[in-house]
């Protein structure tokens, strides 16, 4: 076999096994397998101090003590499998850095510091953060009743593609880590959503997915809207992918995650130190087949920023607003405007940041989000636009 032959074979098998993700159940409505690459997104890069992209995605930012702190994946070069939690960080207070072509700076471009993968993936077979497996969506609270950071994130176990859907728990004494992990687990095992009337709870139970083969039928939605896969996964727990936490005004946290294969967004309260959950929850938007939930409260009004399901092809987001996270949700037209608004400017949103550090305070709200590159996902872009309000609901615009 003559080189300029081998290494051509060599190319398009490379290519082929990177352009696979890890197998997993049939969710139609999040394909899987191979699929058409995303090409380098036209974004630049958001340099550390070091000059090096930061490597933090599906994350969150907070304050504390006088610096920002940029917790995200810590993804692989090539592959969808996951190296940890990475930790960038940031004095508050300081202006953004020149960005490093002609489009304008934006508050992301602060002289961020490295400070490391803070969660690791571990060699030790069995570990549901074993190497390998698939670490998404971290997000971190500062616990004031114990002193521990608390972080939460979707996790998958090592070869078993999405089909886990669990919550992950980690903690740390410190914001710099190490964090430990703590336990995963499915969320609500065993208990129905609080407001399911005793009516509500009778319907669920007599729906049983053999009935319904055929997805995406108006049956079918119905069933999915009165509970068919929640009932489903009633004794395990119910699935947990994309998500989000939020602590209300009166302390209050929660955890809000895409469940249900991802058709539906649950708000599940979380115990005083943030390390489980308390039985309560609740629905949002039953089969409306949403993900990567963003929340944010202005007065008296929760506003919850989704996107649909595509896998990461970008795709228009959708919001949602109620008086209470209890519901009833009302939704509206996505708050993106302008060139580009519907396919959410190719990111996909991961959280809202309040760059005031006031707690309370909506003056200066960033939507965060990410640009992914399915062919190298620690060079996927980041993408941070102002919150408006415009009649007292949210816009955003790039």
């Amino acid at each position: 076999m003559n080189r300029t032959f081998s290494l051509a074979l060599l190319f398009l098998l490379t290519s082929n096994l990177l352009a696979q993700e890890p197998a997993t159940q049939d969710r139609p409505h999040r394909p899987r397998g191979r699929r058409t690459m995303t090409p380098m997104p036209s974004y630049p890069a958001t340099l550390d101090a070091d000059g090096k992209h930061v490597n933090a995605h599906g994350g969150c930012i907070i304050a504390y003590k006088g610096e920002w702190l940029w917790y995200g994946e810590a993804r692989p070069h090539f592959g969808f499998t996951s190296e940890g939690v990475s930790l960038y960080t940031a004095p508050i207070g300081t202006q953004p850095v020149s960005a490093q072509d002609t489009l304008k700076a934006t508050p992301l471009d602060l002289r961020w510091k490295n400070r490391g993968v803070v969660l690791t993936v571990v060699d030790d077979e069995g570990s549901p953060i074993e190497r390998g497996c698939i670490i998404e969506r971290p997000k971190v609270l500062y616990n004031e009743r114990t002193n521990q950071f608390v972080m939460l994130f979707h996790s998958e176990l090592k070869g078993r593609g999405y089909e886990a859907a669990q919550t992950g728990f980690a903690t740390s004494d410190s914001p710099y880590g190490p964090f430990r992990l703590h336990h995963v687990q499915r969320p609500n095992a065993g208990r129905w959503p609080a407001d399911f009337t005793e009516d509500d709870i009778r319907k669920a139970k007599a729906l049983n997915p053999a009935d319904y083969p055929e997805w995406w039928t108006p049956t079918w939605r119905t069933a999915v809207e009165q509970g068919l896969l929640l009932a489903k996964d009633f004794e395990t727990g119910q699935m947990s992918r994309d998500m989000t936490v939020f602590v209300d005004d009166d302390g209050t946290a929660w955890h809000i995650y895409s469940s249900e294969e991802n058709l539906t967004i649950q708000a599940a309260e979380l115990t005083p130190d943030y390390l489980g959950y308390t039985g309560r929850y609740y629905r949002i938007a039953p089969g409306g087949q949403n993900e990567a939930p963003c929340l944010l409260k202005r007065g008296d009004t929760y506003w919850l920023i989704c996107s649909g399901c595509t896998g990461w092809t970008p795709n228009e987001a959708r919001m949602f607003s109620a008086k209470s996270i209890q519901g009833p949700w009302t939704q509206h037209p996505s708050p993106m405007q302008g060139a580009g608004a519907q396919r959410t400017f190719e990111a996909q949103g991961t959280w809202i940041w309040n760059q005031s550090a006031k707690e309370g305070d909506t003056t200066a709200l960033y939507f965060m989000a990410d640009v992914w590159v399915p062919r190298s996902l620690a060079n996927s872009r980041h993408l941070c636009l102002p919150i408006t309000f415009e009649g007292d609901v949210p816009v955003i615009r790039k």
